[in-house]
């Protein structure tokens, strides 16, 4: 198993408010929802199935770090990712030190010997490498993501960075930027480059033969930022659904365009520091 291919980096997330047990539960469950396969799911289900296992026996593996798991018949793949809480919880681990650090498996009910392999993986790592210090300074879930994976002897995938999309929004309606930001930020989508821009429309009404619809093409219509984020290809579908909540259907009404391009190539990154 190779850990690169099934640690999801959107669903990892640094410092929750969590103080109990069943709140950093609560947190795993609405962090998996970032997650494209495993959203169907329902975050309620899968918080019952990560309290259901911990009631079995603490997943708490001692040294500050526990690693939460469950399984589900429909699923056909694991996803791993890191959490980690800003106050030590008392999550009944073997050594009774509390925990901040959680790496959380979710995977499918058929594979046990993949499931425990994964489980031995990650006990490995923490074992052989000071990884819970190091995750507990970790400010962003990506940098949760990047130290993890730092520590495991896998390679990376040739191919990961190619199924990298850059996603264009044009917002014309002011009132919906910070709302469009948030969301992003919800998502996982970390950093983004916003352009001012302007309309066509305010060329138009300087040209003599258009001069008559000054007031049609007013100033709040000409103005517009221009929004430029990369995001995995598996996650276009889910942010593209979720940026039309916001807006409305963009192929009914106006004032936002999306567009998703393919990426040829990709060197550094927009996320904010």
């Amino acid at each position: 198993m190779n850990f690169y291919e099934i640690t999801c980096e959107a669903a990892c997330a640094a410092s929750i408010p969590a103080r109990n047990r069943e709140d950093i539960i609560a947190a795993f469950a609405k962090q998996a929802m970032h997650a494209p396969s495993l959203k169907f799911l329902g975050q309620d289900r899968i918080y019952n199935a990560l309290l259901k296992r911990e009631h079995e026996g603490s997943t708490g593996f001692g040294g500050g770090a526990a690693i939460p798991h469950a399984r589900f018949e429909e699923l056909s793949d694991f996803v791993l990712f890191i959490v980690t809480s800003r106050h030590p919880i008392d999550f009944e681990a073997i050594d009774k030190k509390r925990v901040s650090v959680f790496f959380v498996l979710i995977g499918p009910t058929s594979d046990v010997k993949e499931h425990l392999k994964a489980l031995a993986g990650i006990s490995t790592v923490i074992s052989r490498s000071n990884i819970t210090h190091e995750l507990r300074l970790a400010g962003t879930g990506s940098v949760l993501y990047e130290v993890f994976l730092s520590k495991t002897k896998d390679k990376k995938p040739a191919a990961l960075h190619q199924n990298r999309k850059l996603l264009v929004v044009v917002l014309y309606e002011d009132d919906r930027f910070y709302d469009l930001m948030e969301f992003f930020i919800e998502e996982g989508l970390e950093g983004a480059t916003v352009i001012d821009s302007i309309g066509m429309g305010h060329y138009i009404s300087n040209i003599p033969l258009f001069s008559s619809f000054v007031g049609f093409m007013n100033e709040d219509h000409n103005s517009s930022r221009t929004i430029l984020t990369t995001l995995p290809g598996e996650q276009v579908e889910q942010v593209v659904q979720g940026i039309e909540d916001l807006t409305g259907d963009l192929d009914k009404t106006q004032g936002a365009m999306i567009m998703v391009l393919d990426l040829s190539f990709m060197k550094g990154s927009m996320k904010m520091l």
